[in-house]
């Protein structure tokens, strides 16, 4: 063989050997850093960007894609202990001309942390509302879409800042009673008869209970690496007190049943989706909002848990283009009627 294309083929050799032996060192060394570059990659094959607003001397950080069109925007509310980049499986399936923001919920990622901030449901639905307004996302009605915690906030906010939104979509949402206990729920009032509240089913600290975490959350079951879980612990240990602090705070009284107390107040049209199988926050919600909220649209999806968004985000986002398709069919027929 030519020695100018020995030379070629062990160049090129080396050039390959270099991320592969990164990404494998990244994986067995430093697992953290590779789900973070996991987020970075996706962000940016995705089109979203990364930007800050500044309401006096609090920070948000949100993520966004596309501009304000005839469509409306649609403004995305994460769960507990989770970030905006939690949305990006959804992300995925929507169009590229929609308008789209995922912020960092109060005291998450890269939105300020304070120990003086009112972290209850209501303080929460406050700062998103100071949001908003910070990047001017209210000029015209927008769609509030919210998980979990972020569900109870968007329900709250909706009824709190009704001539905010047009449309509101709750995903398993939090603060309604249920005649059933869920298996989080059980599991709570056993650490709590034990008087071990500390451990939170919620909030992890070793590759074991985040698997734990997982398959609390999903019905579909994820085989993950132990160097991802490590990984998936490593990034979350340093946030977890104030995880603790905010459980506590959204499971006081206060905010308990935030969504409950002010579904009445809810007027714009609204979609709810639930996993039928979910075993954080028990699907017989979504009857309480469907019965409470009028012209309330209401899909249980089988075979899934409470990580609708990661679980079935193909049909999450498909179900939300659905409605928001409905409503603008229906407003036309008004204005032609």
């Amino acid at each position: 063989m030519d020695l100018d294309v020995l030379n070629m083929f062990v160049i090129a050799g080396g050039t390959l050997a270099i991320p592969i032996l990164a990404f494998v060192a990244s994986f067995l060394l430093w697992p953290s850093a590779l789900i973070r570059f996991y987020y970075w990659y996706w962000r940016r094959a995705l089109g979203m960007q990364v930007r800050y607003a500044n309401y006096d001397d609090y920070q948000f950080c949100y993520s966004y894609r596309g501009r304000p069109g005839y469509r409306p925007s649609i403004l995305m509310l994460h769960g507990f202990s989770a970030h905006k980049d939690m949305w990006l499986s959804i992300v995925k399936f929507l169009p590229k001309n929609l308008h789209l923001v995922c912020v960092d919920m109060p005291g998450h990622e890269g939105t300020t942390r304070s120990a003086l901030d009112d972290y209850s449901i209501s303080g929460q639905a406050k700062r998103i509302h100071q949001f908003v307004e910070c990047i001017k996302l209210n000029r015209r009605p927008f769609h509030l879409v919210g998980t979990s915690m972020g569900g109870n906030v968007a329900g709250v906010y909706a009824a709190q800042y009704p001539e905010d939104i047009c449309s509101l979509t709750l995903i398993c949402p939090a603060g309604l009673p249920s005649t059933t206990d869920s298996k989080f729920i059980k599991q709570l009032r056993e650490l709590q008869e034990s008087k071990r509240i500390d451990r939170i089913p919620l909030i992890p600290s070793t590759p074991e209970e985040m698997a734990d975490m997982l398959k609390l959350c999903s019905y579909v079951r994820f085989k993950v690496p132990q160097q991802i879980l490590q990984g998936l612990v490593d990034v979350r240990i340093p946030h977890n007190d104030f995880y603790r602090k905010l459980f506590l705070e959204i499971a006081d009284e206060k905010s308990r049943h935030s969504l409950h107390e002010n579904m009445s107040k809810i007027k714009a049209p609204t979609q709810v989706i639930w996993g039928k199988q979910d075993q954080v926050l028990d699907v017989s919600g979504a009857s309480v909002l469907a019965n409470a909220i009028p012209n309330c649209h209401m899909y249980i999806l089988e075979n899934c848990g409470h990580s609708v968004v990661v679980e079935r985000p193909r049909k999450t986002a498909n179900l939300i283009l659905e409605f928001l398709a409905l409503l603008h069919s229906m407003d036309n027929n008004k204005k032609q009627a």
